[in-house]
This record gives C-alpha cells, sequence and structure tokens, in this order.
C-alpha cells in the first residue's frame, strides 16, 4: 500500500482533491468532528481541562474557538486530548485499508506531528491567497481568528511545498484539478 500525504495551507482544497484520487481517504478534521459530536470521553476530558468553556455534549466548535480565544495556552491542552485519538483512528483506517493500492491520508499537521513514515508520497496543493480566502469564507461558520491561531502551529507553506513530491495547483476548476491528480497518480504508479 502507498500512502499518499495531500498537504497545503487551511482553505487550499486539500479535502476536496484527496477525493479526486479516487481511494479512501483518512480527513482529520472530519475525524476531528466526528469526535466532538460522538465521543463522551473525549468530552468528559475536554470538559475537565475547560470548565469555563465546555458546556454540553456534543461539544459545539464555538465553545472550544471561544476557549482558544481567550486563552492561547488552551489549544494545547484541546492538541493533548484530540491528537492521540485522532492518531489511533488513523492506524485503524490504515490497518482497515491496509490491502488497498493507495491511501489518502489529509491530516493538516502530518509533518508538524510527525505521523508522517519516509516512503509516504507527499502532494502539495498550491493555491492563490485570494482564492484560499474565498474558499474560506464560502464555509459555514468559519472563524478566521481561529484559523490564525491554528496556523501557528503549522509548518510554513514554504517549507511543506519544499519536502514534497508533487505539486497540484488548485485553480478551483474541477475539470483542471482532475487532469492533475490523474496524472500524478500516473507517475507514482509508474514509479511504483
Amino acid at each position: 500500500m502507498i500512502r499518499l500525504a495531500v498537504l497545503g495551507d487551511i482553505g487550499s482544497g486539500k479535502s476536496h482533491i484527496s477525493k479526486l484520487f479516487g481511494y479512501p481517504v483518512f480527513n482529520a478534521d472530519l475525524e476531528v468532528s466526528r469526535l466532538y459530536k460522538k465521543d463522551k470521553k473525549c468530552y468528559n476530558k475536554l470538559k475537565k481541562k475547560l470548565p469555563n468553556y465546555i458546556n454540553s455534549f456534543p461539544i459545539k466548535k464555538a465553545e472550544l474557538s471561544k476557549a482558544v480565544e481567550e486563552n492561547k495556552n488552551n489549544i494545547k491542552k484541546i492538541i493533548k486530548i484530540v491528537h492521540p485519538e485522532i492518531r489511533s483512528r488513523m492506524n485503524s483506517f490504515i490497518k482497515k485499508n491496509r490491502n488497498k493500492k493507495f491511501v489518502v491520508l489529509d491530516i493538516p499537521l502530518l509533518i508538524e506531528n510527525k505521523i508522517n513514515k519516509k516512503k509516504d508520497v507527499l502532494i502539495f496543493i498550491e493555491a492563490k491567497k485570494k482564492d484560499i480566502k474565498k474558499n474560506l469564507k464560502k464555509r459555514r461558520g468559519i472563524n478566521l481568528k481561529l484559523v490564525k491561531s491554528l496556523k501557528k502551529f503549522q509548518l510554513p507553506v514554504e517549507i511543506k511545498k519544499k519536502k514534497s513530491h508533487f505539486i497540484i495547483k488548485n485553480n478551483f476548476n474541477n475539470n483542471y484539478v482532475k487532469k492533475s491528480v490523474k496524472k500524478v497518480l500516473e507517475k507514482i504508479t509508474l514509479n511504483a
């Protein structure tokens, strides 16, 4: 199995492009949302660490955003609880899909949290800042202050781009991006 790791800036279209590969995708952001909605154990841990912010189950992202906005150290508390759980879910996903030719990892902090393996194929999604901003504004309930806080935990995009094996330019035109994905897959298959 070849692990394709999709990297890029927040709002660059990583999740959309990950699906275009046509293989099983592990989407860390989606898993975090599921965790907040369905995991009582996670709720209890967060409630204990952030009693002034977490009021009810399922966990509301607005409460977490407020916790981070009011105290930058709260993000570290959240990460300490959430990341091990996401890592465990990723390992289950990989085990479940071990017979597939490819799996796609859509994990924003893949490199930062040292989740990537040496053989992973790193694919950087490049998009113009104005397109990213437009894309972020389309998202329902997006908190741009929180996005700014989260970026502090990420490596600069230039470093991620340099580390990547492939770059897909996302101009937010579906046909163009589909062709780029197909070309990348062909090159990877040739070299496998």
